[in-house]
């Protein structure tokens, strides 16, 4: 790992929302596609996708503030925490580029 990475993870007691979503989502027994299928429930918005969910799980995209106030309703998961990982993962994005421009 990074060394700037792992500083990132020290200072924080909630993993980057790459980590926390699938963990979370374990927890409450849900695949990708349950996931998917009930954020578009609780939301009434059909607009994400299995393909989405694992977007976020990969790192390749973070959900915005609409989608993470309600993956936090879905996952039982304080809002608050959802928006903390969400910042580490883009803290944890700028650590990576930053080492790669050097």
């Amino acid at each position: 790992m990074l060394k700037a990475v792992r500083q990132a993870h020290e200072h924080q007691d909630t993993p980057p929302i790459t980590a926390l979503i699938p963990q979370a989502r374990r927890e409450q027994g849900l695949t990708q596609r349950e996931l998917a299928d009930l954020l578009c429930e609780i939301s009434q918005n059909d607009s994400v996708t299995r393909e989405e969910v694992s977007r976020w799980e990969r790192g390749k995209r973070i959900p915005g503030p609409y989608w993470r106030a309600w993956i936090s309703a879905a996952l039982d998961v304080p809002h608050a925490e959802v928006d903390r990982a969400a910042v580490i993962e883009r803290e944890c994005r700028r650590a990576k580029t930053e080492d790669h421009s050097h």
